[in-house]
């Protein structure tokens, strides 16, 4: 049985950002933490926030300077830990919030979902990982969230899940419906100017996104139309996004891509995500920052021969909608095309170039198995599998 779960109220456009004292209010958030990171803050997208809820015409909180002095967390790292989200439940506490507004990436908005859960649940986090069996635990007392992201690729605007990495180094998944922003504020004025790599790179992430809900086999054909149309969106637009930071038109079609890859994610991903998640969690340099995007980016192309060679009726007709999404000749090699898109945006092509080696390959693989993302891929793999894909992406 298919069950399709569309509630956030979702704000697309250059005037998405006057909708946040409206959406606060019908959030029934008085005082909200704002959870974002330092670089978002220095780039001045928080003050813009502020600022376009405070314009005329915006419908006004109870008290109308709530949002104007709001407490805020901007210690959001690369990759959301256990230890910052502790921290920002912490902040939470203290200032008496009753909600959250997360602005920034991916990593603003998850870590943010991690605090929702943080507030209102008894310890230790782990519990409520999914491969814990911890959905379950994650209740409606969640504290209400507001996203708004400032850059094109996650779509954890609009997704039930958020990744962090736990205190005993494993990144993991954590999922409910009662982690669905109340609202997403999709404003692409925010990711206007964003340098062209991390234009890339998110956006990369957002074309991952699309193919592998559209590649998962659950049967959801609203999650199919909206994840196709947003590969076909993303793929037509990325290069020009990336090569012009102020390309309006680009920007917005590339934001709703963003969404669109997200609001697919019911569906489940595959063994992109499999093998990404773990990846960003594994030392390299010293450091377990590795871009999600990125990664993605890398391992698609290996996946996706992995996944083609199944060579179903199923599998084929798939294909062949996406060459013809991305407006490739139906004998196209589309890991191929993944590929030389990933070069063309001059992004890495291989592991080895982002400090990967296979020195990590088994940590990766286990975590791979255990990822939530593993049972939805279209053709189980197995330890031998993912291994041949990281030699592939290497």
């Amino acid at each position: 049985m298919a069950y399709i779960y569309y509630l956030t109220h979702i704000h697309l456009g250059y005037d998405a950002l006057a909708q946040v004292p409206a959406e606060c209010t019908r959030a029934g958030i008085t005082r909200p933490l704002i959870v974002t990171d330092k670089g978002v803050v220095a780039a001045g997208l928080v003050e813009r926030v502020l600022e376009a809820a405070q314009r005329p015409g915006a419908a006004a909180l109870p008290d109308p300077a709530t949002l104007r002095g709001a407490p805020m967390f901007d210690d959001t790292p690369s990759n959301p830990t256990e230890a910052m989200v502790l921290a920002a439940a912490a902040r939470y506490r203290d200032a008496g919030c009753d909600g959250l507004i997360a602005v920034g990436g991916g990593s603003s908005i998850d870590l943010a979902k991690g605090v929702a859960i943080a507030v209102a649940h008894p310890g230790p986090l782990t519990q409520y990982a999914t491969i814990e069996g911890g959905s379950d635990k994650i209740t409606a007392a969640c504290a209400p969230l507001i996203a708004i992201p400032t850059t094109a690729g996650t779509g954890s605007e609009v997704a039930r899940g958020a990744i962090v990495i736990l205190a005993d180094g494993r990144k993991l998944g954590f999922h409910s419906w009662h982690l669905l922003p109340k609202a997403a504020l999709c404003d692409p004025s925010l990711t206007l100017g964003l340098p062209p790599t991390l234009t890339a790179a998110t956006g990369m992430d957002a074309i991952a996104h699309c193919i592998e809900t559209f590649l998962s086999p659950a049967f959801n054909p609203p999650a199919d139309g909206i994840a196709l149309d947003g590969l076909e969106r993303a793929w037509a637009h990325i290069e020009r996004a990336s090569a012009d930071g102020n390309d309006r038109d680009a920007r917005l079609q590339m934001m709703s891509a963003s969404m669109q890859g997200a609001l697919a994610f019911q569906k489940g991903l595959g063994c992109v995500h499999s093998l990404s998640h773990p990846l960003g969690g594994v030392p390299v340099g010293g450091r377990t920052s590795l871009h999600h995007g990125t990664l993605n980016a890398v391992v698609l192309p290996a996946v996706l021969r992995f996944n083609e060679s199944a060579a179903s009726v199923v599998a084929n007709h798939r294909f062949a909608r996406m060459r013809r999404a991305m407006h490739l000749p139906d004998d196209a090699d589309l890991a191929q095309a993944v590929y030389d898109m990933t070069a063309r945006l001059r992004l890495p092509t291989g592991l080895a170039q982002m400090g990967v080696d296979a020195s990590v390959f088994d940590k990766v693989i286990a975590g791979a198995l255990a990822d939530h993302c593993h049972k939805t891929n279209p053709r189980e793999a197995c330890a031998d599998d993912y291994r041949r894909m990281l030699a592939e992406s290497l």
